[in-house]
């Protein structure tokens, strides 16, 4: 069953192709169901688990399915929403991104009551442009009766032999909260040339032990990329260069290992079978085949969560909802933006002054008008000027959160063979 005494229900939404899923499994947890929006990926989920229940659709439409049938016995509500609204790689609209998910699956959690929830995202999330976005999440699951945390991941503290920074949040009733505990690094991952060795090597490529000699180090982030933009390929200018410095050409992805006298100019490409190695997936604990032609196949684990951190979180959550991890002090009153903290408890208009006194910062006008219009990008913000001094109000939150005439529905309606 895995690494608890029973299996515990999860309910996943935007499961991809399955890395969270998988890993999830690999901790205890049996699936409910698995909603997914791209049509290869759910493919590849039923492929793997024939008896999993999956829907493939808009996971915020209600015709694909109803939230409110879960009403009970959830034990976790977990899922990767899309990356774009956050990502440092776009242009991070955040709440104003017509395929930003993240405050709905909030919601959903008044309506699921799950035990506990897991979501995660890029490490742009994290970034101060956000700070406001974050607060309001942790504001609402407070308001739902829970306590929440986020902690930034670095996958290759668990096994994973890639540098891939992923945003993560936990949130759970406080008495169950007080159990969990993040999950402790377990060493040093291998490095792509030990990972990739036997399949560079498979046709028998005599310069493989020389590779892989050269390939000492990590891999940079592995992008999945988008179906609006080209083919597979291993990630922007920078990362490529980084794997040319371990002689991996990141210009596209190979159909198979080098053959026997295979020369390159700056070295071979990955296939993706390497590329799914480099997320985790191996053939022992993680064992996984992916459908779908090539481009698709890379796309679908490029964009994955990696299966061995999906399966320390879910190992901690197990363990703190069964009640055999060891209790902890808690704090309940975390500040990501104490600005909007203080807004939205004022619930009316603030000088600048009275933002300082405030939250205690020692912050001039200019500086808190600022961090007022980092705000902006996701709440709005009416501004009096007809003061001595500007004052400002917070006004409604811009994202989507399960509104029947938010822009979002036209937006999937018009794009929706273009959005992964």
């Amino acid at each position: 069953m895995g690494a608890v005494g029973r299996t515990l229900r999860v309910l996943e939404i935007c499961a991809g192709a399955g890395g969270q899923a998988l890993g999830l499994e690999r901790a205890g947890f049996g699936h409910e169901r698995l909603i997914e929006l791209d049509g290869n990926a759910a493919a590849t989920l039923r492929y793997n688990r024939p008896h999993w229940n999956v829907t493939q659709g808009d996971v915020a439409d209600p015709h694909v399915w109803n939230p409110g049938d879960y009403g009970e016995g959830i034990d976790l509500l977990a899922g990767g929403v899309p990356c774009p609204p956050f990502t440092t790689a776009g242009r991070q609209l955040g709440a104003t991104d017509e395929r930003d998910l993240f405050a709905w699956a909030v919601e959903q959690v008044s309506i699921i009551k799950p035990r506990a929830l897991l979501l995660e995202n890029v490490r742009g999330l994290s970034m101060r442009r956000f700070a406001g976005y974050r607060q309001h999440v942790l504001d609402r699951l407070r308001d739902f009766g829970y306590v929440a945390e986020w902690r930034l991941l670095q996958a290759s503290d668990y096994g994973v032999p890639q540098l891939r920074p992923r945003f993560v949040l936990v949130a759970m009733s406080p008495q169950d909260f007080t159990r969990f505990h993040w999950p402790e690094p377990i060493g040093r991952p291998f490095t792509v040339g030990e990972t990739l060795f036997p399949l560079m090597s498979a046709n028998g490529w005599k310069g493989a032990e020389e590779w892989a000699e050269k390939a000492n180090d990590i891999a940079p982030t592995i992008v999945g990329g988008s179906k609006k933009h080209g083919g597979a390929d291993l990630g922007p200018t920078r990362a490529k260069r980084a794997w040319a410095e371990m002689g991996v050409d990141g210009l596209g992805v190979a159909n198979h290992a080098p053959n026997p006298d295979d020369k390159f100019p700056v070295g071979p490409k990955l296939t993706c079978e390497m590329v799914a190695r480099i997320q985790g997936w191996d053939d022992d604990e993680f064992q996984w085949t992916f459908t779908g032609k090539k481009t698709s196949t890379y796309r679908q684990i490029g964009n994955a969560f990696p299966p061995p951190v999906a399966k320390a979180l879910g190992v901690a959550i197990a363990a703190a909802l069964e009640g055999t991890a060891q209790s902890r002090k808690i704090g309940l009153d975390l500040k990501h933006d104490p600005i909007y903290a203080a807004l939205r408890e004022q619930g009316d208009f603030m000088t600048a002054a009275q933002i300082a006194r405030k939250t205690g910062l020692a912050l001039d006008g200019l500086e808190i008008d600022r961090r007022i219009s980092l705000l902006k990008g996701d709440f709005e913000i009416i501004k009096d000027e007809h003061r001595t001094d500007p004052a400002y109000k917070l006004g409604s939150f811009k994202a989507f959160t399960g509104q029947e005439d938010h822009v979002r529905h036209e937006y999937f309606r018009e794009n929706t063979s273009k959005i992964s």
